[in-house]
């Protein structure tokens, strides 16, 4: 949500009352874009779309698809901004207070487990979920195609990184 008061950048409210079988798009205007992408530290988002299938059983719904986005970001290392391609799938489960898994209780997730939301009333946020969905998509380590010329002009090496950033590099040559 959003810190100024006035809601999300991004609302798309969903009344379970009036659910139906049919997909749902969801595509932000270019003004809930712009405060998405200040939001989430980006120089811009192009383009963003989500496409899923809602499946109510009881009180809880069910939210399957997957999201699109172009975003332009800067890169960690010389600052340049670059696009980035978002393409991640959705899954999310809606659920009344008092539905959602107990913190202490003892429990396997896989991948294939829905995040759950929590929400009071009739109705629920599924623009600020996609947003959310987006926001964990992001990384916030991304290099763009310059990087590595930057690092050989600036004389900064992968030995130039410290704590937790070194630890992070490393992990990335291993992939």
């Amino acid at each position: 949500m959003s810190t100024s008061g006035i809601g999300p950048e991004y609302s798309h409210l969903i009344d379970l009352r009036q659910i139906t079988d049919a997909p749902l798009v969801l595509e932000p205007d270019a003004d809930a874009r712009r405060r998405l992408a200040g939001r989430f530290g980006l120089t811009a988002i192009p383009a963003m779309q989500a496409k899923v299938q809602l499946l109510r059983e009881g009180e809880q719904l069910t939210v399957h698809g997957h999201l699109t986005a172009d975003v332009i970001q800067a890169c960690r290392v010389s600052a340049e901004d670059f696009p980035v391609r978002i393409d991640e799938p959705i899954h999310l489960r809606f659920v009344p207070p008092g539905g959602e898994i107990i913190p202490d209780e003892e429990i396997e997730l896989t991948a294939d487990d829905c995040d759950e939301i929590v929400y009071e009333g009739t109705a629920f946020d599924l623009g600020e979920a996609v947003a959310q969905t987006l926001a964990l998509a992001i990384d916030p380590f991304a290099e763009g195609p310059n990087a590595d010329a930057f690092r050989a002009e600036h004389g900064l090496g992968e030995e130039s990184l410290s704590g937790p950033f070194a630890a992070l590099a490393a992990l990335k040559k291993q992939d």
